[in-house]
């Protein structure tokens, strides 16, 4: 059912963006709304199912208090992923983020982390997910004691939480535009 679905959205996605393309922002508009995506069409993609941070993957692409997501929205989210190409780097500095720049990518990964949407990653937010990603292989003191090794090398203000620019120095050296990114066509 979900490949179908799946199936049904990518034929869509033709027409889409032709429209697009075509600047017919009317067609576009209407084919948006004809198909929307709900957390249960999520939920039943496999590699979601098992992926422990699968929940918090599938909220991300869902405006707050909302159950559905059209195509704009979902291909939006699904942008992050795209990778990098060399021509991109290099671009306007004066123009829009793109939404796979290493910037977005990093506030996207930090969103995952911080569940109370207080801009800020605390201990328990930390505990929540290091217990999600491990599940009960790891014993609660195993994980306090990686929480608290995590939060005292990344704050570096004292607030004992870490802010998304402590969550960037700490990723400073780490590719994440490769490890963020999704190669969908070939």
């Amino acid at each position: 059912m979900v490949l179908s679905g799946l199936n049904s959205l990518l034929t869509f996605n033709q027409y889409v963006l032709n429209a697009y393309y075509g600047q017919d922002m009317a067609l576009l508009k209407a084919l948006e709304e004809l198909h929307r995506l709900s957390r249960e069409d999520f939920q039943r993609i496999p590699e979601l199912a098992i992926n422990p941070l699968g929940d918090r993957i599938i909220n991300a692409f869902f405006p707050e208090g909302e159950d559905q997501v059209n195509f704009r929205g979902f291909m939006r989210t699904l942008a992050h992923f795209r990778p990098i190409e060399d021509n991109e780097k290099s671009k306007d500095v004066n123009g829009p983020e793109p939404l796979n720049s290493r910037s977005n990518k990093l506030h996207f990964a930090f969103r995952l982390y911080d569940l109370d949407k207080d801009d800020k990653i605390s201990r328990d937010e930390l505990l929540q997910v290091l217990r999600m990603m491990v599940g009960v292989n790891i014993s609660d003191e195993q994980l306090g004691s990686i929480a608290d090794r995590t939060i005292q090398e990344a704050d570096q203000d004292g607030d004992s939480a870490i802010s998304f620019t402590e969550f960037v120095k700490v990723l400073e050296k780490v590719d994440v535009e490769q490890k963020m990114s999704i190669r969908f066509l070939h």
